[in-house]
């Protein structure tokens, strides 16, 4: 035995650090939620004690067992009310008619379900599709039963009355539950890896426990076999060199792969929440490198990941040390009067932001500009909406009143929890409860690199956006001493939307061409925020929509009405549209940058996208 004394293990200090983590994810995210932090015990010693209000209390259902509705109450499930009171922050109330057919739906479902006994089958959900499941009477009674309760909890969520947030706020935390409760997340109850177990004489568990150490290790669960990838190496292996460096981000420019180039140079935004690799993941879908194959002398801001000599910096420093300068520097090295400009996400409004900062100086640098999934016009913003409201956005700016690191793990973990099962528990059951190994890829590999965020740029982004819709008022908000109006910003528009996109909604998306008065088109593609942008054409995949009818209504759904829908990426509908804004082309240039004063520093990715958060 050890001495209390005696210093702790390294593997101890690792899983502890682990835990805490998680911990801290976990309760940072229900800080989202009014009541929850409210009623959190204080000092109750209890880590998850900010979550665990949100739990049903004694007596209540558990997904595994078997609730009988009761007159009264939620279905006879009490501690689920407390559970959706927590989660609108308020006392919610449930629409009679709509409870009665609940009840009335679950009573004959658990009638059916104990009348099939142990030969029922779940149906239509991938988690108990397997075999294993379907030959274990008990495990595959108990996932029927648990899919029963969770549509009877969906039912309840869609039954609360109340404003669209608040209905929103409710069935998010009790999706979470769900999700978080499933038979499949624990080795009691999940029959696919009780088998591997026996299968592999135990080997599949001695696997998963490895797995679950080295994800201590690492800080965070793995999505992928990371140890496969190195940027600069595999991603992000465009040939080009950093030309210019400040504390905020490297500019890097691209070798020419045309022997002549259009005279108007292209600069690429990404936004500073991810690491711009993104686009250059692979030769074969580097939308990076299928600029520079386009013959556009092709410029990309690589951000610097922050510590703590940027805890101060603010969403006005970005844009003006930055964006605008990124801006500048490319027609310094260039010679050319104009650029074109491309935003991604977040870049894309910080693209936004600068161009109207720009234009109420009076200046007009940017020929044409491009925004990927972005959002300017904050109304439709999907389920992140479920977290932003008054007291959250004040918490954050009394959190980053002196400065500090919003840190990207916990970013990365806000994300990942819009669709915990295919990037939480899917991964918690394969690699802790299988013993599996995920199989290497680049964009997950991407996605687990995270990136911190200056404090009082985060918070002053989530007050005079997601909160307030500031952007879109004509001189509400004032960015870099200037008053901010879209009106001023009649430069030509390129607006890409993806139609399952989670983050950045299609409408979302759209409503940017109500903001710009100039000329635009709008194309709308298949799939989500990534997938649906990163589509090379020579893969053949997917579908974009676009309307020749030069007319955008109000709402997307008019628009879509009358689109067209076409094969393949949107990147070549994207490339002829810029084709006719990049000048005349001229002989590609030999070297990097222009004489001393911006002279390559070092070769592409450049140092600051290897620094991790």
């Amino acid at each position: 035995m050890t001495s209390g004394k005696n210093a702790p293990q390294p593997w101890l200090e690792a899983a502890q650090q682990f835990q805490q983590n998680l911990i801290n994810q976990w309760t940072q995210a229900a800080q989202a939620f009014p009541g929850a932090v409210a009623q959190a015990p204080q000092g109750s010693g209890d880590p998850f004690a900010a979550f665990k209000v949100f739990m049903p209390q004694a007596g209540a259902a558990n997904p595994f067992g078997m609730a009988m509705p009761q007159a009264g109450g939620t279905m006879g499930m009490p501690g689920m009310g407390d559970m959706f009171n927590t989660a609108a922050g308020q006392k919610v109330s449930f629409d009679p008619a709509k409870l009665l057919e609940i009840q009335n739906t679950y009573l004959k479902d658990v009638a059916g379900l104990w009348n099939h006994g142990l030969d029922h089958q779940p149906q239509g959900d991938r988690r108990f599709a397997g075999e294993a499941w379907a030959s274990n009477p008990v495990a595959a009674f108990s996932a029927a039963a648990y899919l029963l309760n969770a549509r009877t909890l969906m039912a309840l969520a869609d039954a609360v009355e109340g404003d669209a947030k608040t209905k929103t706020r409710v069935r998010f935390a009790v999706q979470q539950w769900i999700d978080a409760s499933a038979p499949s997340n624990f080795l009691a109850f999940n029959a696919e890896a009780q088998k591997k177990a026996i299968d592999t004489q135990g080997e599949s568990i001695a696997k998963g426990v490895a797995n679950l150490l080295h994800d201590m290790k690492q800080g965070h669960v793995s999505m992928t076999d990371e140890s496969v990838f190195e940027v600069g190496k595999n991603v992000a292996t465009t040939e080009g060199a950093v030309v210019f460096e400040n504390e905020l981000f490297q500019l890097i420019e691209y070798k020419p792969l045309t022997a002549k180039v259009y005279e108007r140079p292209f600069l690429l935004v990404p936004p500073c929440i991810n690491k711009f690799y993104i686009l250059d993941l692979q030769p074969a879908n580097s939308l990076i490198r299928y600029c520079v194959e386009q013959g556009h002398r092709t410029f990309v801001v690589s951000w610097r990941n922050p510590d703590e000599s940027m805890s101060g910096k603010s969403w006005d420093d970005y844009i003006e040390d930055a964006v605008i300068k990124a801006i500048g520097v490319t027609q310094d090295i260039t010679g050319a009067e104009t650029i074109n400009a491309l935003g991604f996400c977040v870049g894309g409004t910080m693209l936004s932001n600068a161009l109207a900062v720009l234009a109420a100086r009076g200046e007009e640098p940017v020929n044409s500009a491009t925004f990927l999934t972005t959002l300017i016009d904050f109304t439709d913003t999907g389920i992140l909406d479920v977290f932003i409201d008054e007291p959250f956005v004040k918490m954050r700016e009394m959190q980053f009143a002196q400065g500090g690191l919003m840190p990207g793990r916990d970013l990365a973990t806000t994300f990942s929890f819009l669709r915990p099962n295919d990037l939480v528990w899917n991964y918690v059951v394969g690699n802790y409860l299988k013993g599996e190994s995920p199989p290497p890829f680049d964009l997950l590999y991407w996605n687990s690199d995270a990136t911190n965020l200056p404090g009082p740029y985060y918070a002053w982004y989530l007050r005079q956006t997601y909160l307030e819709n500031n952007l879109v008022k004509p001189g509400k908000t004032t960015v870099c001493g200037e008053k901010i109006d879209f009106r001023l910003v009649k430069l030509p528009v390129y607006i890409y939307g993806s139609r399952e996109d989670h983050i950045v909604p299609i409408g979302g998306a759209y409503a940017s061409t109500q903001v710009f008065p100039g000329k635009k088109r709008f194309v709308m593609g298949a799939s989500g925020h990534i997938a649906g942008v990163i589509n090379p054409p020579a893969a053949g995949k997917r579908s974009h929509w676009v309307s020749n009818a030069n007319k955008f209504p109000a709402d997307v759904n008019d628009w879509i009405a009358d689109a067209t829908e076409h094969k393949g990426s949107w990147w070549t509908d994207w490339a002829a549209w810029l084709k006719p804004l990049a000048g005349k082309q001229i002989a590609a240039p030999k070297t990097y940058g222009k004489g001393k004063t911006y002279a390559a520093i070092e070769p592409a990715p450049g140092r600051y996208v290897k620094a991790k958060a």
